[in-house]
C-alpha cells in the first residue's frame, strides 16, 4: 500500500526546530559534547509553587475529566486580573480570555476560523513557522513581510501591494520578537490599528516573550493601545514566562467575537486543557513578580556573557532588549569564505555544529530575510556560553 501525503504537507518545509533537534542528536550520538543554543526551550525548572499547586491538584478526581469550554472561569478571571496588574488593561473574563493548550495551538488554529481558499495572510519574515504552517492547512495564501534592521525589524505596511492588501484576512505579529528579539513601538501598535481598521484585516498578536525583558524595560503588550481589542486578540505563554514548556499552557485575550470564531474551531479539534494544568495555571499567574524578576536577572547575565563575547571575536551583535534570543549577523569574513554555499546562515550553522559542538539556528529557516542572520538561545548556564565563545575562538 503506498502511502501518500496530502498536497497541504507538502507544500510546508520540514519543521525547523525538529531538523535541529534531529542534527543535535546526530552529533550527540557520534560522541560530541554539544551546547545546544537552538530551540528556545528554559532549560530552568518550572517553579516550586506551579509544581506544588499540580501536585495537589493531580488528585482531584473533578479535574480527571473532559475539560470541555474555552477554559475554568477560574483560569479566565486570573488571566484576567493579571492583565489588569500588569497592563491595566480590563477584560471581561468569560468573554475576552480564553485557555489554550499552548499558545502555539491557538496560533495554528486561528486559521481555519477565518480564513478560506485564496485569502492572503499576512506574516512576518522572519518569522514564527506557524504563521505560514496555519495559514497553508487552511488554504490561505501567506504574503511574507519583511522585517528589516533598518526598520527596528517591523514591517512597513506601506510596502504591501494593494491587491494583497484586499485580499488580507489576518496579520501576524510577533513582539518581543522570535528570531530578531525587536520590541515594538505604541506607534507601531497605532500605526496597525489604522491599518487593520481601514482595511477590515484581523490582527493575531504574539507575545510569548513579553516577560522576557532586559534592563527594566518592560515591552507593551497590544491590548494597551486604543483600538486594539477592536482589531484583534493577544496570544500569550506559560512556557517562557513561567518554564512551563512541556505543560502545554496558554491563552488568548482581545476581541470576543474573533475568540469565539477559533473556540469553535477547537471545539471541533480538541477537548480542552487538563483542569488540573489550569488550576496550576492560576497558581503562576498569582505569583510575586520577584519570582519572574528573578528569572530576568538571570537571563541577563547570560545575555551579557554571551553578547560580549562574540563581540570579542569581532562578530556583530546587538544585545537583546527582550526574549532570550540572540540574533548575530553571518560575519563578512565567514560570507567570503563561503561565497558558492547556497545559505550563508546554514553554513555558518552547520560550522558552529561541525566545528565547535554548538547548536545554533539558521536565519533562513525563519525567513528569506533572515538568510544573513543566525540565532542563537540563552537557554543555557553561563558556563556554558562562555565555553561556546570560546570554542569559536578557537577555531576562527
Amino acid at each position: 500500500m503506498k502511502i501518500e501525503l496530502s498536497n497541504k504537507l507538502k507544500k510546508l518545509p520540514p519543521y525547523l526546530f525538529i531538523e535541529i533537534d534531529k542534527m543535535k542528536k546526530k552529533a550527540r550520538d557520534e560522541g560530541v559534547d554539544i551546547i545546544n543554543l537552538g530551540i528556545g526551550d528554559p532549560d530552568l525548572p518550572t517553579l516550586k509553587p506551579v509544581i506544588d499547586e499540580m501536585a495537589k491538584e493531580i488528585y482531584k478526581p473533578e479535574n480527571h475529566q473532559y475539560p470541555l469550554g474555552s477554559g475554568l472561569l477560574d483560569f479566565k478571571k486570573a488571566v484576567a486580573a493579571w492583565y489588569k496588574e500588569r497592563y491595566s488593561v480590563e477584560l471581561e473574563a468569560a468573554t475576552e480570555t480564553m485557555a489554550l493548550i499552548g499558545s502555539k495551538e491557538g496560533i495554528g488554529h486561528i486559521h481555519l476560523a477565518f480564513i478560506n481558499p485564496g485569502d492572503v495572510v499576512l506574516c512576518p519574515d522572519p518569522g514564527y513557522p506557524v504563521y505560514n504552517a496555519g495559514t497553508v492547512f487552511a488554504e490561505g495564501e501567506p504574503y511574507f513581510m519583511p522585517l528589516l534592521e533598518e526598520n527596528g525589524f517591523m514591517p512597513d505596511y506601506a510596502k504591501i501591494p494593494v491587491d494583497i492588501v484586499k485580499r488580507a484576512k489576518l496579520l501576524f505579529i510577533n513582539y518581543p520578537n522570535n528570531p530578531t528579539a525587536a520590541v515594538a513601538t505604541r506607534k507601531f501598535f497605532e500605526d496597525t490599528i489604522a491599518f487593520a481598521l481601514k482595511n477590515n484585516i484581523i490582527v493575531c498578536h504574539d507575545a510569548a516573550y513579553s516577560e522576557v525583558y532586559y534592563d527594566g524595560q518592560r515591552p507593551l503588550s497590544f491590548m494597551q493601545v486604543e483600538g486594539s481589542k477592536e482589531v484583534g486578540i493577544e496570544f500569550h505563554s506559560f512556557s517562557k514566562t513561567f518554564n512551563m514548556t512541556g505543560w502545554r499552557l496558554g491563552y488568548a485575550v482581545g476581541n470576543k467575537d474573533v475568540l469565539a470564531g477559533l473556540a469553535a474551531v477547537k471545539e471541533n479539534l480538541d477537548s480542552g486543557v487538563f483542569h488540573a494544568v489550569q488550576r496550576a495555571g492560576i497558581a503562576a499567574l498569582q505569583l510575586p513578580i520577584k519570582w519572574t524578576d528573578e528569572l530576568r536577572s538571570v537571563y541577563q547575565k547570560r545575555r551579557d556573557t554571551l553578547v560580549e563575547g562574540l563581540r570579542s571575536l569581532g562578530w556583530q551583535v546587538n544585545p537583546p532588549k527582550a526574549a532570550f534570543y540572540v540574533w548575530i549577523k553571518v560575519p563578512e569574513k565567514f560570507k567570503e569564505a563561503n561565497q558558492t554555499s547556497k545559505s550563508i546562515s546554514s553554513e555558518l550553522v552547520k560550522f558552529l555544529l561541525t566545528k565547535c559542538g554548538i547548536v545554533s539556528t539558521p536565519g533562513v529557516g525563519f525567513g528569506a530575510a533572515g538568510e544573513d542572520y543566525i540565532r542563537m538561545t540563552l537557554c543555557a548556564p553561563e558556563s556554558r556560553l562562555k565555553e561556546a565563545v570560546e570554542r569559536i575562538r578557537k577555531v576562527w
